[in-house]
């Protein structure tokens, strides 16, 4: 659901203090996006996703995809927010390079498109 990002309440103590540059996340959320809602609870404390929080702040948008889940006390809070940035699995290095590479493909044209598109332009083909 859409939460407008001036009702969110964020806590003062967060278990991350070390925010990061948010340029790229800044870059990726222009691009396509938010691609993971943040999480709150029903009063509007953000449990996940300060990251995110920040960022579409900084992008000045109004509004934020937000996931609500029905978490009243610290304790249930603290365990989101920790399950949140830990359960998760990152790229293996292999995956990565596998990954550029088929964006490499995908971005450069085969020699086959190449001459098709030669001869369409030729002949005035659509």
């Amino acid at each position: 659901m859409k939460v407008k990002i001036s009702d969110i309440k964020v806590p003062k103590k967060r278990l991350r203090a070390d925010i990061g540059d948010l340029s790229s996340l800044m870059k990726s959320m222009s691009n396509y996006g938010l691609l993971q809602p943040i999480v709150i609870n029903n009063d509007y404390i953000l449990i996940a996703g300060y990251r995110r929080y920040l960022a579409a702040k900084r992008l000045n948008w109004f509004e934020i995809d937000a996931k609500i889940v029905d978490v009243k006390n610290k304790l249930d809070r603290l365990e989101l927010e920790i399950d949140e940035n830990t359960v998760r699995k990152d790229f293996t290095f292999d995956e990565i390079n596998n990954a550029i590479e088929v964006k490499e493909k995908l971005s450069r044209p085969s020699i086959f498109a190449v001459i098709a598109n030669f001869f369409k332009r030729l002949f005035g083909i659509r």
